[in-house]
């Protein structure tokens, strides 16, 4: 059996860019290595989750890993909640939050904090945060993950809390327990949660979210820590967005119990950690972000223990989050050079399945997820060469691969091996 390589790059679909002489970030690269493995495969176009969905991360690593979660998902806040190892509990409320930056007129303008909070600030922040008190005998916790990000837990003794509410961040909907992020159009302000079921928990659920907003919000306005990055011309964190509620564990199959592989995994995020620890893959840092050289070389090492290694890489989406192509542009070929070259280079191609793709679209114009379809080319000695010469949107979208949506993207690989 060949061994498999799978990469999700984080974003890095998108539109032609006028700042790109009308070509995407992907187009505009020099990728010699991604093309290499491109000639020497096939590719395609995927839908992540499905047509017309823009969708977050973490539903669409489960559907590019196999699996279809649109019509029951537990949410993005358990995923996370999982990831960071708080204890959670059916019934608990948990939600993925932003520390993010409110004006006086009650705009919200920067839904990241100016993306430049440390994990210092946010550590300061998050002791304020965990001494408010919530009526009810609610019990919380917050912890802060990584920069701007953080996750809430809720707990109530004796009652059973519910999913089923809106999001106070008014960026992103949900659909089904899925997060789905909206075209943001204009300026963007507060919302409250609202029951989308008629249940008293429900209800509760909102009543509590609502009450820690504005408890939040009270807790850090006026807190030495928003005080000094204000004075030093940065954005405070003064609020807190919550979004994708969920309230009961995963039960789903492992991927060895459903494919019958066992992968390792190299991650950064929390929500990535999560995912991994509901799918059974073993999970490895290395380095840091943009640490490319390192994590390829854990790849290589891992390879000698496991059937696969599963990668993914944070680093184009930011670029696109913030409309910078060109910034896009070279994270993309310093990928190709510190991380593809040294696999392509150190790996028996003949022995190995490689699966490169994306959780979704960024598109630099949009500064957002989008619904277009993500590229994906599958190369190794048993794949069905095609005509395409480069990993690019406009290759892969006339690929022998065709069209498909992400659950089928793994199943279809592993018949390759």
């Amino acid at each position: 059996m060949n061994k498999m390589v799978y990469v999700l790059l984080d974003g890095v679909g998108d539109r032609p860019n006028l700042k790109l002489n009308d070509t995407t970030p992907l187009e505009a690269a020099y990728t010699p290595n991604l093309d290499l493995l491109a000639r020497k495969g096939a590719t395609g176009i995927v839908y992540p989750v499905g047509p017309n969905i823009p969708p977050e991360s973490d539903i669409a690593v489960f559907s590019m890993l196999g699996y279809d979660l649109s019509s029951n998902y537990f949410g993005r806040g358990v995923v996370e909640t999982i990831g960071v190892g708080l204890d959670f509990r059916n019934g608990d409320l948990a939600l993925r939050a932003n520390f993010a930056t409110l004006d006086q007129e009650g705009i919200i303008i920067d839904r990241r904090a100016g993306r430049d909070l440390t994990q210092s600030e946010a550590s300061e922040l998050s002791k304020a945060l965990n001494k408010i008190k919530l009526s009810r005998g609610a019990e919380f916790k917050f912890v802060p993950t990584i920069a701007h990000r953080g996750v809430l837990r809720i707990r109530v003794e004796g009652q059973t809390l519910s999913s089923e509410i809106g999001n106070t961040d008014p960026a992103y909907a949900r659909i089904g327990g899925m997060g789905v992020a909206k075209e943001i159009k204009g300026k963007l302000t507060m919302k409250k949660s609202e029951p989308l079921i008629g249940s008293d928990s429900a209800k509760i659920s909102a009543e509590l979210v609502n009450e820690f907003t504005d408890k939040a919000c009270a807790a850090l306005e006026k807190h030495p820590v928003n005080q000094a990055r204000q004075a030093q011309g940065k954005r405070p964190a003064n609020i807190i967005l919550l979004r994708d509620a969920g309230s009961s564990l995963p039960d789903i199959p492992t991927i060895p119990n459903r494919f019958g592989v066992n992968f390792a995994c190299i991650l950064d995020m929390p929500v990535e950690k999560g995912v991994a620890k509901i799918v059974g893959m073993s999970e490895h840092q290395a380095g840091g972000v943009e640490d490319y050289a390192v994590k390829a070389e854990k790849t290589l090492d891992l390879l000698k223990e496991y059937d696969g290694v599963y990668i993914h890489i944070k680093g184009p989406d930011e670029p696109g989050h913030d409309g910078n192509a060109k910034l896009k542009t070279n994270v993309i070929e310093k990928i190709d050079t510190e991380f593809f070259s040294r696999l392509v280079q150190q790996t028996d191609l003949a022995k190995t399945v490689f699966v490169v793709s994306a959780d979704h679209s960024t598109p630099c114009e949009l500064k957002g997820h989008s619904a277009d379809p993500v590229p994906l080319l599958i190369s190794g000695s048993k794949v069905k060469r095609d005509s395409a010469c480069r990993f690019t949107e406009r290759d892969s979208s006339k690929g022998g691969l065709g069209a498909m949506r992400g659950i089928d993207v793994l199943p279809l690989a592993l018949k390759y091996r």
